[in-house]
């Protein structure tokens, strides 16, 4: 009998060593609504920044892809043209590419027979114009990847307030509910902005690489004008 019974009890400490475990799941949604209203005002900001961040980057990299195809044959064209002296017909080979490169080679066929450092002047001056719209809206991008973890920081100070507030008064007696919401707006805030910061840092340099080698072929482009210029009749 006492067998038994010791058989039943084990039994029955096997059955209770079995508690019933609920996995819960926190999708990222909830972890950001779970910072409380400072937490959920600082991640709205930073979606707009990041949403502004994407728009501009992908804006830019098709403006710049646009501007950075050309005609490997353009340049033979516009030589052959002035070599013939055909300027009309190299400023319409100009006008149809309507690239960066190509109205370069236009400001300075507008000034073929001014001397040569006025048309290196005009050049550069047309140059300074196609560089600055390429790099329209860049420095945003600049601006968003080193403000957006500031306000992720900021709000992880507004979350550490708010946990400290809640210790303080409440002579030590806090609500684990309460810290939680501070301690959520602290660490929610600092992922989302280091997130947007980063995604803004890599396409800034992304897109400044792209101008640069468009920056590089208007150089090439100059160069060469300025060359045949020179060369004898």
């Amino acid at each position: 009998m006492l067998y038994f019974f010791q058989e039943d009890g084990l039994a029955q400490a096997a059955e209770g060593a079995e508690p019933i475990v609920e996995e819960k799941t926190l999708s990222l949604f909830d972890l950001f609504l779970s910072g409380g209203i400072g937490g959920q005002v600082i991640i709205f900001i930073l979606f707009i920044l990041l949403f502004a961040a994407i728009y501009i980057y992908f804006e830019r990299l098709f403006a710049i892809k646009a501007a950075s195809e050309t005609d490997n044959n353009f340049m033979n064209q516009i030589k052959d043209s002035v070599l013939h002296g055909n300027i009309e017909s190299a400023r319409i080979r100009c006008a149809q590419a309507n690239s960066p490169v190509a109205r370069l080679t236009a400001k300075g066929l507008d000034r073929i027979g001014s001397p040569l450092e006025d048309i290196n002047t005009a050049i550069e001056n047309a140059g300074r114009l196609e560089v600055y719209k390429l790099e329209k809206n860049v420095s945003v991008l600049a601006t968003i990847a080193g403000a957006a973890p500031m306000i992720g920081f900021l709000g992880t100070v507004i979350g550490m307030v708010i946990a400290f507030h809640e210790l303080a008064t409440s002579s030590g007696q806090a609500e684990m509910g309460a810290l939680a919401e501070g301690i959520y707006t602290a660490m929610t805030t600092t992922v989302a902005g280091l997130i947007v910061g980063i995604i803004a840092y890599i396409g800034y340099n992304h897109l400044v690489v792209k101008t640069d080698k468009v920056v590089h072929q208007m150089e090439a482009t100059a160069v060469d004008f300025l060359d045949l210029l020179n060369e004898p009749v």
